[in-house]
């Protein structure tokens, strides 16, 4: 058995032939790090024969292999500390966020109806009228917004709190719905309400945030357009 064999076998490793393989090794496919790869290699050079000595460009060829190795091992401890920082400040950034009120695109959201509710509509195109219907829990539509004609952006409007017939609705979950006529169709906006963050779920695989929003449910951070006090 060659000498090269025999550091396979006390090492419990196989010589990667490719660039490939070394990545695959270097990445955990194989038990070969860069380590027992040089120790492959200096023994290689003691073992050698004087009379056929190894070619220069093969062994200029492993070194670039080593080279290619040690690059990927420090790459991959590199990545796996930005994933933990990105982790730490992900957490951070969710005990912030927790108890804050927030504005999100949605079209529901739990009202304190003595107080008055701020939304907003996102109109794509100057319209000549935009409504806002507001539902109860039940599905019934106690108060209709007509908000007038529209030029394209983002339009506010205000609930009192009150019902058509001018009561004090009860405190609840509300559904705001605003549609508009664009090229003769009634056609659906986008709404943005405000919300209270009762929690936060973290991503185990590095995505988005997700922000628990009282009457509302789950809603990504990137829907998110205000974040207040």
């Amino acid at each position: 058995m060659s000498v090269i064999s025999d550091v396979l076998a006390n090492s419990s490793v196989q010589t990667p032939t490719t660039k490939d393989s070394l990545t695959t090794a270097a990445t955990g496919g194989q038990k070969l790090g860069k380590d027992a790869f040089l120790q492959l290699l200096v023994t290689q050079l003691k073992n050698q024969n004087p009379l056929d000595p190894q070619d220069n460009s093969e062994f200029v060829a492993q070194l670039a292999q080593f080279s290619s190795l040690e690059g990927i091992t420090t790459l991959n401890d590199t990545v796996s500390g930005l994933a933990s920082s990105y982790s730490s400040s992900q957490a951070l950034q969710a005990s912030s966020l927790v108890g804050r009120s927030v504005i999100a695109q949605t079209d529901k959201t739990m009202v304190d109806t003595s107080k008055s509710l701020n939304g907003t509509v996102v109109v794509p195109t100057s319209v000549p009228a935009a409504t806002v219907k507001i539902t109860n829990a039940e599905g019934k539509t106690i108060r209709t917004l007509e908000l007038g004609s529209q030029s394209a952006g983002n339009a506010s409007f205000i609930w009192d709190g009150k019902d058509d017939a001018g009561a004090v609705a009860p405190a609840g979950t509300y559904t705001f719905g605003a549609t508009a006529t664009i090229d003769s169709k009634a056609t659906s906006l986008i709404t943005y309400l405000p919300a209270t963050v009762n929690s936060v779920t973290i991503s185990q695989t590095g995505g988005e945030l997700m922000l628990n929003l009282a009457g509302m449910g789950s809603v990504a951070l990137s829907k998110v357009q205000t974040i207040g006090i």
